[in-house]
């Protein structure tokens, strides 16, 4: 099996090689020059950011065109490698019945949060450039992490565990700056615990789902809602209770890390490998 996936990798160019080869620091490679071009992409909308002072185009001109430009550099990097198939097909690995979790804590309390907007208050222009910008943000992130991330760390040999550790990490290692636009340590450090146990959380759901379009979708329903909801609030009790959304998140997500198991049969390199042959 190692000679047949030799011989399918004779053929190819060098780039397409050493993505081939996965593992841990091509994964932590890969996120920071997305990140990196991802804030000099978002310099280009500045004049626009601006030159307005309306909601709903601020959102649009410094959260989604940004992000949608990070989308569309990570298709052509994924056509570049050929892995656009790989991406958004089927999984290689089978879910449990158990991941169904992950799914249902995230959508239950999107669905809440959704239900608990002033939506007269946010006004539709706000509201639609919300989800607008959540569609690109969970586009661009989930292909990002839990697309090109979890495909390197399969490619390199690690077991699953290791797959959504790292692949949460590096998710969580995006929001970390933050700190440089004003967000105190604090808000940092908690959005680090959140998005940390949400990313594997959203882990969980490639698993369950067996397609990546589904945590991108999952995803791309939990920004606007949390954002829309903290901003207008409807008055009531089930406001309270949709607002607890970020803790049953961190405590789904941490407790269910440690149930995860199996690993996909896709032998690389053991030059590409040798990190987990020394954590196994």
């Amino acid at each position: 099996m190692h000679a047949d996936t030799t011989r399918s990798t004779r053929g190819t160019n060098g780039w397409r090689r050493f993505w081939e080869r996965g593992g841990w620091w091509r994964s932590l490679l890969l996120v920071v020059v997305y990140y990196a071009l991802y804030q000099l992409g978002s310099f280009a909308f500045l004049p626009l950011v601006t030159s307005t002072d309306d909601p709903a185009a601020l959102i649009l001109f410094g959260t989604a065109l940004p992000v949608a430009l990070g989308g569309v550099l990570l298709l052509v990097f994924a056509w570049s490698v050929g892995w656009l198939r790989e991406l958004f097909g089927p999984q290689p690995i089978g879910g449990r019945g158990w991941m169904w979790i992950a799914v249902v804590v995230v959508l239950l309390f999107n669905v809440l949060r959704f239900a608990t907007i002033d939506y007269g208050a946010a006004g539709a222009g706000v509201v639609v450039a919300w989800i607008v910008a959540g569609l690109f943000v969970g586009f661009a992130e989930e292909v990002l992490t839990r697309g090109f991330v979890v495909n390197l760390m399969r490619k390199g040999g690690y077991r699953e565990i290791t797959v959504a550790l790292v692949s949460a990490l590096l998710f969580a290692l995006l929001h970390s700056g933050n700190l440089l636009s004003g967000q105190s340590p604090f808000a940092t450090a908690f959005q680090l615990i959140y998005t940390f146990a949400f990313g594997i959380l959203m882990y969980l759901s490639l698993r369950a789902t067996g397609n990546l379009i589904w945590p991108i979708l999952l995803h791309a329903t939990t920004d606007p809602s949390i954002f829309l909801q903290t901003a207008y609030p409807a008055d009531g009790a089930l406001t309270a209770i949709a607002a607890q959304g970020n803790i049953a998140v961190i405590i789904a997500g941490i407790v269910l890390l440690f149930f995860i198991r199996g690993k996909v049969d896709t032998p690389a390199p053991e030059a590409a490998r040798g990190f987990e042959t020394k954590t196994a």
